[in-house]
């Protein structure tokens, strides 16, 4: 519902372009560097407390937004929505702890799928509102009634079934546990032994203890990630996101400037594969079974398939070209970004499952600080600039889980 309308407001705020591109970056730079340490928080103060708060404090970030009518209001809205705007990384780590290991892919294809269509609905909603007098501040306010409504949700969720769930799945599982499960990293499941018998059991610890040791434990927590052995996955998932945000970076100038395209027609574009994306996410369940839960194969075929469409949208002679080019690849990423969400939790630990999802998120947020200045240097000498660089990030992540696939396999065959 915001992102769409933040540049206009801020500019008619009075800010000049430079300060308009500063201000409009402050959230990506806090959430940079947020979103490991939120996860890795609510792997320490449980799901309920931290999804609770996130949700609340959001909710003042857009309250302050439904009445910044200067920048350094707008600004200061800015910074606790960066912070603390975790709700669906720590969603994601809530389902990771109540999913089993077969049913996870499944389950987080379902939820990217509902994210998808928040993110298909939210402008459209956002646009009928600005036209009205106001509509800006009404759709912040909407914002906030929103995140209100949501931590209503949250609150009033059976979070001792929960629980009792979760305890069961770590007695259940305890025996599996006696050792890493296949492509698991040494480093992250020393966690396990830290009770003396598995995992402690799944409990919330009050956020009101010193904060000191909180952040003591999610700082080790942190720790254990950055030492582990997982930094190819993180590559892959750095190199591909940029790649895909080269894809879309220019696109609506690319379509007019190649094809003379509308915007009306290309927002139409845009949108018939945001849907697609959002159904790509029910695919998620039943590859995973073609490929007999494979899933550093099915990450593999689906990073190949999304490089050939970068490819194909690149050199795309025509319109329909470029439709046929967005049907696939709104799948083949919506495949790919399951893929190696399950390949962290399944490497890692579903136990660390917030703190590797705040690091994947962290990653991300890297590539989206990245991809705005490649694509304005590659589009100085093409529109097909930027998505042609984006063919060779992904060339690079194809190379990287050719290398590293086989590696993963003899670890399994020595356990």
């Amino acid at each position: 519902m915001i992102i769409p309308l933040l540049s206009h407001h801020v500019k008619a705020l009075g800010a000049s372009p430079t300060v308009a591109g500063i201000v409009g970056s402050t959230y990506g730079v806090l959430q940079l560097f947020s979103s490991t340490i939120v996860g890795g928080w609510s792997d320490v103060v449980g799901r309920r407390g931290s999804l609770l708060t996130c949700l609340l404090i959001s909710a003042l970030g857009y309250g302050l937004l439904g009445m910044s009518t200067s920048i350094a209001l707008f600004v200061l809205s800015r910074i606790p929505v960066g912070l603390f705007k975790h709700s669906l990384s720590i969603c994601r780590a809530l389902l990771s702890d109540l999913a089993s290991e077969a049913e996870r892919p499944l389950v987080m294809g379902h939820f990217n799928a509902a994210s998808s269509v928040g993110f298909i609905l939210g402008p459209m909603v956002g646009g009928y509102l600005t036209e009205h007098e106001g509509g800006f501040y009404t759709s912040a306010s909407a914002c906030a009634a929103i995140f209100l409504l949501n931590a209503g949700v949250v609150w009033m969720l059976p979070w001792r079934d929960i629980l009792l769930h979760c305890n069961k799945s770590v007695s259940n599982g305890s025996s599996a546990h006696s050792h890493a499960p296949a492509h698991s990293d040494p480093a992250l499941h020393m966690q396990k032994t830290e009770a003396g018998n598995g995992w402690r059991q799944w409990r919330e610890v009050s956020l009101l203890q010193p904060a000191w040791r909180q952040l003591s434990s999610v700082g080790s927590r942190i720790r254990l990630v950055a030492s582990s052995d997982m930094w190819d996955l993180f590559l892959v998932r750095l190199l591909m996101a940029v790649a895909i945000m080269l894809y879309y970076s220019n696109f609506s100038l690319a379509m007019e400037e190649r094809f003379s395209l509308k915007p009306k027609t290309t927002g139409y574009l845009i949108s018939y594969s945001s849907t697609l994306g959002a159904l790509a996410g029910f695919l998620v369940g039943p590859l995973t079974q073609l490929y007999a839960r494979n899933m550093a194969t099915l990450l593999l075929h689906s990073t190949l398939c999304t490089c050939a469409l970068i490819f194909l949208y690149a050199a795309a002679p025509g319109v329909w070209q470029v439709l046929l080019t967005s049907t696939f690849f709104a799948i083949s990423t919506a495949v790919g970004r399951t893929a190696i969400t399950d390949l962290e939790l399944q490497r890692g630990g579903a136990r660390a499952s917030g703190t590797l999802i705040g690091a994947g998120q962290s990653v991300t947020a890297v590539g989206r600080v990245l991809a705005p200045l490649l694509s304005g240097v590659t589009q100085e000498f093409s529109p097909c600039g930027p998505p042609s660089l984006g063919v060779l990030l992904a060339l690079a992540a194809v190379g990287v889980l050719l290398l590293r696939i086989p590696k993963w396999n003899t670890k399994v065959d020595k356990h």
